[in-house]
């Protein structure tokens, strides 16, 4: 039987902050009062983190134990410690709680949860593995952890599709989330490179993937600025401004060193990104006022 602690390792709790955030950001946007509907909530929180997004590392760490032999032997997996098909087992059986919680969140909601987990498998296993692609893979994740979150937690406030204006800054800054994808791809460099994983740190090299993972993640986040002051909210779109100037010296810093520097620019720049995220949310709530 697997160990208890090495289970809630394997689903990593430290990754279900982004797509709990940008599901409340999609609250936020929504422009609805919370009232009555605090249920709906907690719940969509829950499903994005620890469930859903708790059940693709569980897939991922499944369908990655060979890599993970390579660039980690000490994860739950090749360790031993979560032994023989536990993992898959693991990840199948959190697949069908996320559809079965996902239906009390409606037809949006469960709908989105079901692309949420048909996307899980297809980022992980064979033979679809996006993993596989520099280019697919990082932009799914960012949809999945960014985008489809956002667009969830819009979907059940309002009862129905979220506005225009929100489906685009959710989609800009998923996209924005493939440069922190890409830039998450660095720790596994080596086992990538064995396993025959086109990584864009493996396919460019650590430094060109660095500066790419950089345009990308500022490019959307200055169209949402411009968004921002199209739409009537400078305030706002001046916060988005600084919150990205601090993100420019946190990728000097990062280009300097980019495979030593890539964590470390994972919990700074990251931090900036997700800030600006809730600032445009914010924004987005109150559209139509100063």
């Amino acid at each position: 039987m697997p160990q208890p602690r090495a289970m809630l390792e394997l689903i990593k709790p430290v990754t279900w902050f982004p797509p709990m955030w940008a599901y409340l950001c999609g609250v936020v946007s929504a422009g609805v009062p919370l009232s009555g509907h605090y249920f709906v909530v907690a719940l969509g929180v829950i499903l994005a983190g620890p469930i859903v997004c708790g059940m693709s590392q569980a897939a991922n760490d499944w369908c990655d134990r060979h890599v993970d032999a390579i660039n980690e032997p000490n994860r739950p997996i090749p360790s031993g410690r979560i032994p023989g098909r536990w993992g898959l087992y693991i990840a199948l059986i959190m697949s069908v709680l996320a559809l079965a919680v996902g239906w009390f969140l409606g037809p949006w909601g469960f709908g989105a949860t079901v692309v949420g987990v048909l996307a899980a498998w297809a980022y992980s296993a064979e033979p679809v593995r996006l993993k596989k692609s520099g280019w697919w893979g990082p932009g799914l994740v960012g949809l999945s952890y960014e985008g489809l979150p956002w667009f969830t937690g819009a979907a059940v406030l309002s009862a129905g599709a979220p506005r225009l204006e929100i489906v685009i800054v959710a989609f800009l800054y998923a996209i924005g989330a493939h440069g922190i994808m890409t830039l998450n791809d660095f720790k596994a460099l080596e086992g990538d490179r064995q396993t025959g994983v086109r990584s864009l740190p493996v396919v460019l090299g650590p430094d060109v993937a660095a500066r790419l993972a950089c345009i990308v993640m500022a490019v959307p986040q200055m169209l949402v600025i411009s968004m921002l002051l199209v739409w009537g909210k400078p305030v706002h779109a001046g916060i988005v401004t600084l919150v990205l100037f601090a993100q420019f010296w946190a990728m000097k810093v990062l280009l300097s060193d980019p495979k030593g520097r890539a964590p470390w620019y994972n919990a700074t720049g990251v931090t900036l990104y997700v800030s600006g995220m809730m600032v445009s949310a914010v924004a987005l709530r109150n559209l139509g006022t100063f």
